[in-house]
């Protein structure tokens, strides 16, 4: 069997997830392009991995019941809620707090310069409208700090979600060799030869890998898929297209810590959380720096370099003290 068939099932997962980006972020390639656009566009695109993931369903695994599906899949809490719910809580404060710590490091280091008591670039970005607010900007932020931290990642799951079952829900336990999303066997056994015994690897399946490979692959597909968004600028303004490759490896580090909750639970909600945690608060978070030096986002806050590290950090730290493995 070739490789193209035995992986066909990724084939059409990443044909899909990706066509459908590019297709819907075709306005960002033939019109002008500006921050409203990006956020415009840029939800509907979070959906192409699910679309993805139904895909395989429908056409490669034709026959399993939507319950059990969706288990595989992780859109349950897992075999056990009580390691769930902690990596849910984990997710909710984790996040802002590795994002306040990236940027007070940012600070540290002379990559950004901090301007708690100005607050001149959020005002910046206020604009005229920090006029017709009735709040002082200081206030203001505070409050916008709050509903990042504890309301918006709810609100954001919902698009998160459409990638994080794809990404981590589908692919990277597809990646690993999991046989509950691996395509049915095709091909059945000869006469008078045994059926492979459980656990066993038959026609068509695929032994458990290494979790590391499959991790930085995940990471780097994911990485690649925003490259619609990213080639023009995004996340990193000032590198222009230089700013997809840039992305591919903050999507390789945080997709680790994203990957290791989903292994650790077997259910895809913590990284849900997690995902959508991160849209919420890290933007803000540089919205702290100085208009007279505005921050690097190549190299300050969370998605900079300074951030890459810290994340590493938390990811060997994860690794170590709870150890995760392939399914089997």
């Amino acid at each position: 069997m070739s490789v193209i068939r035995r992986n066909a099932d990724v084939c059409l997962f990443l044909l899909v997830a990706f066509g459908a980006s590019w297709l819907i972020a075709l306005p960002l390639w033939t019109g002008p392009v500006s921050p409203s656009a990006f956020q415009l566009l840029g939800i509907p695109i979070m959906f192409t991995p699910s679309l993805g993931v139904l895909a395989v369903w429908l056409t490669r695994r034709r026959g399993t019941p939507l319950r059990e599906w969706a288990r595989a899949t992780g859109l349950t809490l897992g075999p056990d809620r009580g390691t769930t719910a902690p990596l849910l809580v984990a997710a909710l404060l984790g996040v802002p707090l590795l994002v306040a710590v990236a940027l007070l490091v940012s600070a540290a280091v002379g990559v950004v310069s901090l301007d708690f008591a100005g607050l001149s670039l959020f005002r910046a970005q206020l604009g005229a409208a920090a006029d017709k607010v009735p709040l002082d900007p200081r206030v203001l932020y505070v409050v916008q700090v709050v509903q990042a931290v504890l309301i918006a990642p709810f609100i954001n799951a919902i698009p998160a979600f459409g990638e994080e079952w794809g990404w981590r829900g589908w692919l990277l336990p597809r990646l690993l060799g999991d046989p509950a999303v691996a395509p049915v066997p095709a091909v059945s056994p000869m006469p008078g030869v045994s059926p492979e015994p459980a656990g066993v690897p038959g026609p068509g399946e695929r032994r458990p890998a290494r979790v590391w490979p499959a991790m930085v692959l995940s990471g780097v597909i994911w990485g690649l898929w925003h490259a619609p968004l990213t080639l023009k600028g995004y996340n990193y303004p000032e590198l222009g297209a230089w700013a997809a490759v840039l992305f591919v490896g903050f999507c390789v580090i945080f997709g680790a810590l994203l990957g290791w909750m989903r292994l650790r639970s077997r259910s895809v909600w913590p990284a849900v959380i997690a995902h959508g945690s991160l849209n919420a608060v890290a933007g803000l978070a540089l919205l702290l720096g100085d208009t007279a030096a505005p921050p690097n986002a190549a190299l300050a806050g969370i998605t900079g370099v300074v951030g890459w590290v810290l994340l590493a950090a938390a990811v060997l730290v994860a690794y170590r003290l709870r150890p995760v493995t392939a399914p089997r």
